[in-house]
């Protein structure tokens, strides 16, 4: 239903180009005047704007239903994305651990831990075994 829409909605388009280039202009007849050559005798004097107006609006009105049943069918069109939804109950995900009071602080010195100083470092180490 999709393919057959666009196929039409894109030959209308193109021939609504061509339909709007094949007509004259209002100021074609002043260079007519003047020695241009006779215009429109391929269709008569007054038959080409009329049959190439009457093609314009057909055509016109056929590019606005296709136009609107297309934004129409693609509006209820279920949606899909290519990016998995996250989990809401665990939130995001940390960018890194967070620093707990064994582990050094990034850039400190070599014996200092993430603990301020004068904080108790936590439990007591076990004495070794004899």
């Amino acid at each position: 239903m999709y393919t057959a829409l666009i196929i039409l909605h894109v030959l209308v388009s193109l021939a609504l180009i061509l339909i709007v280039l094949l007509q004259t202009g209002k100021g074609a007849a002043l260079g007519a005047m003047f020695g241009g050559g006779s215009n429109q005798t391929i269709f008569g004097s007054r038959g080409a704007a009329t049959f190439l107006s009457k093609l314009t609006t057909a055509a016109a009105i056929i590019f606005m239903l296709t136009s609107l049943s297309l934004s129409m069918l693609y509006s209820r069109a279920p949606r899909t994305s290519v990016i998995q939804p996250e989990s809401s109950e665990s939130g995001p995900a940390p960018l890194a651990p967070p620093l707990t009071e064994s582990q050094p602080t990034p850039g400190a010195p070599a014996g200092q831990t993430g603990a301020p100083p004068g904080a108790p470092t936590g439990a007591p180490a076990p004495e070794p075994q004899k």
